[in-house]
């Protein structure tokens, strides 16, 4: 398949199936489909027991260790996607990694990989895999990431991402940026954490130019995704938050 039918293919699949932009039109006292969410047993299936085939596209959550308990898991599960059904959480150090194209990483000002992570999510990149980063604010969560990440990918360097990058454009043509706020300060009009007052979007590139890690700091994008049918969350936040999701998965899986 070709690159660009392999873009309209999962990008068309995607808005069709995984991310239909919010509507507020949640009744009183009905729950959301993430509340729903919570509610469904958990499934024993997965990628190696599951039927071969069966699924083109994990949303793959990065499983990492952290200073405090399980902070790769907050915001989890965020949402269901048309192909594998459940979020699909992964250990950096597992080699099925390789895999999944695409990896989501929260909280990640937390990380404290272990050498065995670290060398597993630096094969999974150097192999041409894909790794979003959210959900952290601040100077003191940066320079944890930042020392995190060159672990990883020693001499790396991290760069404002342009706004005419292709990731912004991959499927939907995004012009303005925002910061996203979790719930709690989407509702007071209150959008940042800690010290975090400026959103950034960065990222890594390999020797050939390919972007291989996208940084979204200072902004929450998964709260966005989380509440996106809660009447009280701003619709610009979460439709840019889907937006945004959607050209990052097509990249991934274009480039």
């Amino acid at each position: 398949m070709t690159t660009a039918l392999l873009r309209i293919s999962v990008g068309s699949a995607l808005v069709a199936a995984l991310l239909q932009l919010p509507q507020p039109t949640r009744g009183a006292g009905e729950a959301s489909r993430f509340e729903r969410s919570l509610l469904r047993p958990d499934s024993d299936e997965s990628p190696s027991s599951g039927p071969a085939g069966h699924t083109e596209f994990y949303f793959t959550r990065a499983v990492y260790t952290a200073y405090r308990s399980r902070n790769w898991a907050i915001d989890y599960p965020l949402t269901h996607l048309d192909a594998f059904p459940d979020i699909h959480p992964v250990p950096l150090d597992d080699p099925d990694l390789n895999r999944f194209p695409f990896l989501y990483a929260v909280e990640v000002g937390h990380m404290a990989l272990t050498e065995p992570e670290v060398l597993g999510l630096r094969r999974y990149l150097h192999a041409g895999g894909f790794l979003v980063v959210d959900d952290f604010w601040g100077t003191r969560e940066w320079a944890n990431f930042e020392s995190e990440i060159r672990q990883v990918l020693p001499g790396c360097t991290i760069v404002e991402l342009p706004k005419d990058h292709p990731v912004f454009s991959a499927f939907y043509d995004i012009r303005e940026f925002y910061q996203v706020p979790n719930v709690g300060n989407a509702q007071t009009g209150h959008t940042w954490e800690k010290d975090g007052f400026v959103p950034y979007y960065r990222g890594i590139f390999d020797d050939k130019g390919r972007l291989i890690v996208a940084i979204n700091h200072n902004t929450d994008l998964g709260d966005a995704w989380e509440w996106a049918e809660v009447p009280e969350y701003p619709l610009k936040y979460s439709t840019f938050a889907y937006q945004m999701a959607v050209n990052l998965i097509v990249y991934s899986m274009s480039h």
